[in-house]
């Protein structure tokens, strides 16, 4: 069974940076692709970013580009989110996921584990 947690979130001013941790449990982290999605209040959970099971293949969604970066550390079983230049749109619970193939994906029926989540709030 895997089991996902996040960690890094909190509140920032607009500007700011976060960094966001997932550490996974199991034995398939390291032959996974990894995702990072988010949820505002009364939106649908939304792709934000995906690395594949060796991190060569990465993919974002057009608003983070040039200010998330998603990278991972195989030997620790962490995937990381570091986001810079922080939005009041970027508030949302952000969740980590783990692929169900090792290519990184952008749809959400890509991942079959999912963390609990943690909450990001940008003020302006």
């Amino acid at each position: 069974q895997v089991q996902l947690v996040e960690s890094g979130g909190g509140l920032v001013q607009a500007g700011g940076s976060l960094r966001l941790s997932c550490a996974a449990s199991g034995r398939t982290f390291s032959s996974s692709a990894m995702g990072w999605f988010r949820q505002a209040p009364g939106k649908e959970r939304e792709f934000v970013a995906a690395i594949s099971f060796s991190g060569v293949g990465i993919y974002y969604t057009d608003s983070v580009k040039g200010r998330f970066t998603i990278s991972r550390d195989n030997a620790k079983n962490t995937v990381y989110l570091q986001m810079n230049s922080l939005k009041p749109e970027d508030t949302a619970v952000y969740y980590c996921a783990q692929g169900t193939t090792s290519y990184a994906s952008r749809a959400r029926y890509g991942y079959e584990y999912w963390g609990q989540g943690t909450q990001v709030t940008v003020s302006s």
